[in-house]
């Protein structure tokens, strides 16, 4: 097939998007695809005749492409790097080569890649991608949505208030102060005392104008993929310093992972069904990742889903896969024929 895999972009996330956008690209490659590997952000300035023959290009498309640095990048700088005079989010020719494509591999994480904003723009242009719908991406961005439809469908979920810009509503500590919006655990803080909790609310405010503080789940932290309605392996995710922010997801050796977790099988079917369900009260398609936490009593809690997962070299949903003796290509190829089923139901 003739495959764009789309990643960069704009969001804090960005240099996770490449890095994984470069193992997916490899990947299809590997499979005998045609893929290109663009960033959604720049495109390709060059004029194209026909964005069709792009594919048939002979070019390492993953040549300067870098992997995922210790702090998330500087979107500002990002952005005055931008040679055209194009606005919005697509740089050139990325809707014409898309259009070209049988379908695009999504790459993109955070902010305008898993919001539904690209999926609805690409629904209105005939575009194929892979991943769930617009509106299903909208409710699972939004953790606050997220926490109340888990809490009609039973799913169970940290208690949290929703502070809006300048508020700072009296909470028992130790709690969790986090966007609605983000993701990679960018604007993701764990604060113990009153003057940690004053900074934190502060710079979650520079992201977002409301924010969640959540209630402080101490003990195991796990992860369990859903593809088609299949629930992967679990992982469990221990950090080796800290919890698990942006550096100990993405900096090799930063973290321990256990993949199958080590669970009893009465606590891992619960956990499963948990991310199945919630899968569900989300209205996913496709392909997604839950995060989970086990307190010390045994009780679990669902944090949130990822409708885009990473996939970069540290990643948890191609560690899942493995433990089912799935290959990285394996995983990609799964994907792929997932997420065209929607297109044919």
């Amino acid at each position: 097939m003739n495959i764009v895999v789309l990643a960069g972009g704009i969001s804090t996330e960005r240099d996770v998007s490449l890095s994984s956008g470069t193992m997916i690209y490899r990947a299809l490659k590997k499979n005998g695809h045609s893929a290109v590997l663009l960033d959604v952000y720049f495109g390709i300035e060059e004029t194209l005749e026909s964005p069709e023959m792009i594919f048939r290009e002979e070019r390492e498309w993953d040549a300067g492409f870098v992997g995922v640095a210790e702090q998330n990048p500087d979107i500002q700088e990002i952005k005055a790097r931008r040679k055209s005079d194009i606005d919005g989010f697509f740089g050139p020719n990325i809707i014409r080569i898309c259009q070209a494509a049988d379908i695009v591999f999504l790459a993109l994480h955070g902010e305008s890649g898993e919001n539904g904003k690209l999926q609805a723009a690409f629904d209105l242009l005939g575009i194929k991608y892979t991943g769930t719908d617009y509106l299903s991406s909208a409710l699972a961005m939004d953790k606050k949505l997220s926490k109340e439809l888990f809490g009609i469908y039973g799913v169970p979920t940290p208690d949290a208030v929703y502070p809006k810009k300048g508020e700072q509503p009296e909470v028992v500590f130790p709690v969790v102060v986090k966007t609605s919006l983000g993701g990679s655990s960018v604007g993701v803080y764990l604060v113990f005392n009153e003057i940690e909790y004053k900074k934190a609310l502060n710079e979650a405010y520079q992201f977002e104008g409301e924010v969640i503080v959540e209630q402080y789940i101490k003990g195991r932290e796990f992860s369990v993929g859903v593809i088609g309605k299949t629930p992967l392996p679990i992982i469990e995710i221990a950090p080796i310093q800290g919890f698990y922010d942006y550096k100990n997801k993405y900096q090799a050796g930063s973290t321990i992972e256990t993949c199958p977790a080590d669970l009893s099988e009465e606590k891992m079917l619960e956990m499963q069904e948990y991310a199945v369900r919630a899968f569900e009260a989300l209205r996913l398609s496709s392909y997604a990742r839950m995060d989970f936490m086990m307190d010390e009593a045994g009780s679990l809690f669902c944090l949130e889903a990822n409708t885009l997962p990473g996939m970069t070299p540290t990643s948890l949903l191609p560690q899942e896969a493995l433990a089912l003796g799935y290959s990285f290509e394996d995983l990609c190829e799964w994907i792929l024929e997932v997420s065209i089923q929607k297109y044919e139901e």
